[in-house]
């Protein structure tokens, strides 16, 4: 028996409602997607390339070999999805406004990423390659970095990050002075300010 693929391309997809719904065997090229809800929706094996997602919610939505290939997020609630479970050769992601809470990208390779203005409460960032990725004015409170390649990943404008500089690679990785807290967590000190 043959699978067909049903592909689209340079389609809008507005105000749909996909809860629960599965949606199998599609290919999406350069479409986008406004304000579509997609809470625990299955969208295994699907693809998603040079696709934007606006005003979108993902909650706990499957997307076991699901590929996302320069695929752009904005103003999204994307929470509790495991994107480690997608296809490894269609993964380049941007977040821009975004809540990532409760995700896990464990053992992906993110390198380059933009994360701008993202919620990442209690993300799991574990044995990620995040290499030369951004986070810009995101809060990491909670996220997990556990053997995770850091090298050249811009902190500077993050907040509320632990991150154990023993367990992961750091090598230039920016942060800021004032948030030098976050390395230093697992120390337990008491940093005074005022002096």
């Amino acid at each position: 028996m043959t699978i067909e693929i049903k592909t689209h391309e340079r389609k809008l997809f507005a105000n749909i409602d996909y809860t629960e719904k599965i949606l199998r065997d599609r290919e999406f090229y350069k479409c986008r997607f406004v304000a579509c809800i997609f809470v625990r929706s299955d969208l295994i094996g699907n693809s998603f390339e040079d696709c934007t997602f606006e005003n979108c919610d993902f909650s706990m939505t499957k997307v076991q070999g699901a590929g996302f290939r320069n695929a752009t997020f904005k103003e999204c609630k994307i929470l509790g999805v495991d994107f480690s479970e997608c296809n490894k050769f269609m993964f380049s992601f941007s977040f821009h406004n975004c809540h990532l809470d409760y995700s896990t990208f464990y053992g992906t390779r993110l390198m380059k990423t933009e994360f701008d203005k993202c919620s990442l409460k209690e993300t799991d960032f574990t044995e990620v390659n995040l290499s030369a990725s951004v986070f810009s004015d995101c809060d990491l409170t909670n996220a997990v970095f556990l053997n995770s390649i850091l090298e050249k990943v811009d902190f500077r404008t993050a907040k509320n990050y632990s991150i154990d500089a023993e367990s992961n690679k750091l090598k230039k990785a920016k942060f800021s002075a004032l948030n030098l807290e976050g390395l230093l967590h697992k120390y337990q000190l008491d940093i005074d300010y005022s002096s």
